[in-house]
């Protein structure tokens, strides 16, 4: 098999601390280690770059579309090892003082950036049982839903989402009626949720699409006392876990993509042309 057939793909998991010059120096060494072991993209966890104190602390570091050290860490890094590179998410700054955008944007391997798509679903939500919530909204700007966010890479088609997008099953639909044959979901799982389903719903949304989905997580403690779940995942077509991270630290997890067989898969198990509704 060729490697156009079976190009390897890395999934990059962190504990991001609460400063951005040392994530970054950490995420480049994640990268370097991902590119020496041939990967040819590389998916950073979301707010790879910041995890803050506060949920304002991504405010002091918003960059303009397209430029600041972040978005320059990104390209220069996919440039320095001819890898391309799904840019977790950073904040960037949008049209209002308080809030931002959490885009994920996606570089090739000559440093170009090639795609941005920015969350549509924010994490407002309260745990049961616990005084643990969330409120993204106030310091989020949600994206625009239409069109899905599908690109033409080395590995195939590569649909863009993130983290609580996993729980709206018609946005996967949606990638993968647009051609996708990857999808990403870097994330910041909690530990909460994390542990309750995390692997339930990355599993399910590669199965039902007949997709590789490729989920690099936050894990450990982090300066604000979130604590997030890790256990990045490489998950096949099948729902088959082909690499999982096995630490609560910063860990790079590879695997090859079977891209024939996932034709085989739906071609032979046809199930998305059998649907009814939608």
């Amino acid at each position: 098999m060729s490697a156009l057939d079976s190009p390897t793909v890395a999934a990059i998991q962190m504990s991001s601390l609460g400063e951005v010059a040392p994530n970054l120096a950490l995420a480049g060494d994640l990268l370097a280690e991902a590119a020496r072991q041939g990967a040819q993209l590389a998916v950073l966890p979301e707010n790879f770059a910041l995890m803050g104190a506060r949920e304002t602390d991504k405010l002091g570091v918003a960059e303009r579309d397209g430029e600041g050290p972040i978005q320059d860490f990104l390209a220069a890094t996919a440039r320095e090892h001819g890898l391309w590179i799904v840019g977790g998410t950073i904040p960037i700054a949008g049209g209002e003082p308080d809030r931002v955008y959490p885009a994920c944007p996606v570089y090739d391997n000559s440093g170009n950036r090639v795609a941005r798509y920015d969350k549509i679903h924010l994490f407002d939500v309260g745990m049961p049982d616990s005084a643990e919530a969330y409120r993204e909204s106030a310091t989020f700007i949600a994206g625009t839903p239409e069109p899905p966010q599908v690109l033409d890479t080395p590995i195939g088609k590569l649909g863009l989402s993130i983290c609580y997008d996993l729980r709206f099953p018609e946005l996967y639909r949606a990638l993968t009626a647009a051609g996708a044959e990857v999808i990403v979901a870097p994330s910041a799982f909690t530990h909460t949720t994390g542990s309750a389903h995390w692997h339930v719903l990355t599993r399910a949304r590669a199965i039902e699409n007949l997709v590789t989905l490729i989920a690099p997580n936050q894990a450990g403690h982090h300066a604000s006392g979130r604590r997030t779940y890790g256990h990045s995942l490489i998950v096949d077509p099948w729902g088959q876990i082909k690499a999982e991270a096995q630490t609560e630290a910063n860990e790079v997890i590879l695997a090859r993509i079977d891209r024939r067989r996932a034709a085989e898969l739906r071609s032979g198990f046809p199930c998305l042309a059998h649907r009814r509704l939608g």
